[in-house]
């Protein structure tokens, strides 16, 4: 800590002093991001952009009031299950959302009314068999007919 400021001296002044001693003595030398631009540069003013940033960081999502959530979560549930490894996987994706939306229409959840019906699991998964067509294997050659010793001397 500094002392404090001597009467009579102003406040420039003084902090400029400060500055130099501070530079002399090396404190200012390798602090992280020395160069670099500051973060945020050039954006607009965000009240909330500590906010944003942290949740960034977390690899969070913006909390959303009960109804747009589920909402949200129905959106990304679908996504994952066309995107599935195996229709059971896909299934059972779109049933654990599913359950989480009946659920919800006997509660009273936060944000605007709630307007999500079940996801239709016939169609999500129709979906998920257009983009992984099942790739049949072509079938095998029939296994040649096994020639006698006689046969094979004669035809070569």
């Amino acid at each position: 800590m500094t002392d404090r400021k001597p009467p009579g001296v102003s406040f420039e002044t003084w902090i400029d002093k400060q500055i130099r001693e501070a530079t002399e003595r090396g404190e200012f030398d390798n602090l992280p991001g020395a160069g670099k631009p500051l973060p945020g540069e050039g954006r607009p003013d965000d009240e909330m952009w500590w906010i944003r940033q942290k949740m960034q960081a977390e690899n969070l999502s913006f909390p959303l009031p009960g109804t747009l959530a589920l909402r949200k979560e129905a959106e990304e549930a679908r996504a994952a299950a066309v995107g599935a490894r195996t229709e059971a996987e896909a299934r059972k994706i779109i049933e654990d959302v599913n359950d989480k939306i009946r659920e919800s229409h006997g509660k009273t959840l936060s944000g605007p009314p709630l307007i999500q019906s079940p996801l239709d699991a016939e169609e999500v998964v129709g979906e998920w068999r257009i983009r992984h067509p099942v790739t049949e294997k072509p079938a095998p050659e029939p296994p040649r007919a096994k020639r006698s010793f006689f046969q094979r001397i004669r035809r070569g």
